[in-house]
């Protein structure tokens, strides 16, 4: 039962993730997955969207439910609110920096199948651009090879598995 939980949580907080970069990246709205997001998530963020409006293009509604359902999801688990504060920032950095490793991997696989038409495509393309631009700014194509993807998949890698971990232990004597 434990670990249908923690699927359930993960969808809800990636749903509500994903509607959040949606309208921080100004993604196609019209586009037939972000409406199908929007749809899903409509009851639950637009009523808090009354107590909590959105910052610029930040929905601060989706964000601060996204980290709601990570914060239920430790606290059902015994965990001190402090404690399951910090652990529902964590799981929402991780889910982040899991959404964009399968995102650009998407991409990757689009390029060489040769989809970029595809509606998804598009709309991962419209998610992934703020965090790959800069790669590929930095890094020239070498002929027809874009390495800049595999360079922002490896700084992510790194964040996920190396820095989060290491934050969260330096975090560990203020915790208890």
């Amino acid at each position: 039962m434990n670990s249908l939980i923690a699927i359930i949580v993960q969808l809800l907080g990636s749903l509500l993730l994903v509607r959040f970069l949606l309208q921080a990246v100004r993604a196609d709205f019209y586009n037939p997955i972000s409406q199908t997001v929007f749809k899903l998530t409509a009851p639950a963020v637009e009523p808090l969207s009354r107590l909590l409006p959105s910052v610029g293009r930040f929905n601060s509604a989706a964000l601060a439910l996204a980290i709601a359902v990570y914060f239920v999801a430790w606290t059902a688990n015994g965990a001190p609110p402090l404690v399951a504060l910090v652990g529902a920032l964590y799981g929402l950095l991780v889910q982040l920096a899991d959404i964009y490793f399968w995102g650009i991997l998407l991409l990757a696989l689009a390029s060489w199948i040769g989809s970029p038409s595809h509606p998804a495509v598009q709309l991962v393309g419209q998610l992934m651009e703020p965090y790959v631009g800069p790669f590929r700014r930095v890094i020239p194509p070498l002929g027809m090879l874009d390495l800049s993807p595999m360079a922002a998949l490896l700084v992510l890698i790194m964040i996920r598995d190396r820095l989060l971990p290491m934050a969260v232990n330096a975090l560990q004597p203020l915790l208890g």
